[in-house]
């Protein structure tokens, strides 16, 4: 990582410039550093933002220059099939800027998910930028635009998760975290954290969980059945994305139970599955991008939730850093010191 001066033209038809107030440090940033992504390099990380849109370009309607607003990397089109069928969170065409942001020798840039808002402003599509309320932190509301929003979503939206389900999560990071948060908010009974680390499954107490197993000292499916009567959790997020965790998930959920997938895979990862236990037991076999979110939709509510007191967005956000501290963020998330490193901009 290395701090440069950007260039940022003008927006151009269906494009806005936005101030960037503040943007989380996420895990995503740390794959595209890491060229586990793209090899598009150089890079402009940073994409969980919030700011105030500057100015947009021909044809914008959704926002105007003054509005706050958080970053999505999935402006939906409005036009493909998916969108067509009302369902738009899972659209398949959705678009960035077309625009490049460049180094000022005239290197183009390629921006994280299609923001890169570890910037004083960056360009992004108009669709991109999602209008809540100004009172709250910039700091909080900008966590939505990835990692905070895919966990809730995938309690939410993906797994169904009603009132009086249990549910347990494998993997208790800032996702992990943040669909335990969506579980109780929805009014599950028990909520099961699973983890190998005793500091992040007492972060996990705080953000909702009613039990905690350490699955370095014992068996996770077993400690689950255990807690949900012998039977098995309504719902299992796996937030960690591994075959060996998507084992548990599956077998410690209940018959006819679901497993929501928000962990992310690397390519060469292989899972086997006796295919009459994927028969056998019912139920649903999940994945969840990006909580499956309409940004429009689940945003405002969101925020108008945490502004009401009954969601703790606050409690991810472990520090407030600056641009040049970035790289010391990525070490700290390495070794699970932190929920949220969050950068703030002047």
């Amino acid at each position: 990582m290395r701090v440069e001066t950007i260039l940022v033209p003008d927006p151009g038809p269906g494009e806005a410039v936005v101030k960037v107030q503040a943007c989380g440090v996420c895990h995503t940033d740390l794959h595209y550093k890491q060229g586990g992504i793209s090899d598009d390099y150089p890079f402009l990380l940073g994409h969980e933002a919030a700011g105030v849109v500057e100015s947009v370009g021909e044809g914008v309607t959704e926002v105007a220059p003054g509005d706050f607003v958080v970053l999505n990397w999935r402006a939906v089109c409005g036009r493909c099939r998916a969108c067509l069928r009302g369902r738009p969170w899972y659209c398949f065409d959705t678009h960035n800027a077309r625009q490049r942001m460049t180094l000022a020798d005239g290197t183009e840039l390629s921006p994280a998910l299609g923001i890169g808002a570890f910037a004083e402003k960056t360009l992004v599509a108009a669709g991109q930028c999602t209008k809540v309320d100004p009172s709250v932190s910039p700091a909080v509301a900008g966590l939505l635009g990835c990692g905070v929003m895919a966990g809730i979503g995938a309690a939410i939206n993906t797994g169904g998760v009603g009132r009086g389900d249990s549910v347990a999560v494998i993997g208790c990071g800032g996702v992990g975290d943040a669909a335990i948060a969506g579980a109780n908010l929805a009014g599950a009974a028990r909520i099961i954290a699973v983890d190998i680390d005793d500091r992040k499954l007492e972060t996990a107490r705080t953000m909702g969980a009613t039990h905690t197993v350490n699955s370095k000292e014992s068996d996770p499916v077993e400690a689950i059945r255990e807690l949900t009567g012998g039977f098995g959790a309504d719902v299992v997020i796996e937030a960690v994305g591994r075959p060996e965790t998507y084992r548990q998930a599956f077998y410690a959920r209940d018959l006819a139970g679901t497993v929501v997938l928000v962990g992310v895979p690397t390519p060469e990862m292989k899972l086997e599955l006796p295919l009459l236990d994927v028969f056998g037991r019912g139920g649903s076999l999940k994945s969840s991008w990006y909580g499956d979110c309409l940004p429009s939709r689940d945003f405002p509510m969101l925020v108008d939730l945490h502004l009401q007191g009954r969601l703790p967005l606050e409690k991810f956000v472990t520090e407030t850093i600056e641009l040049t501290d970035v790289e010391a963020a990525f070490e700290r998330m390495h070794h699970g010191d932190v929920l949220r490193s969050v950068v703030v901009l002047p």
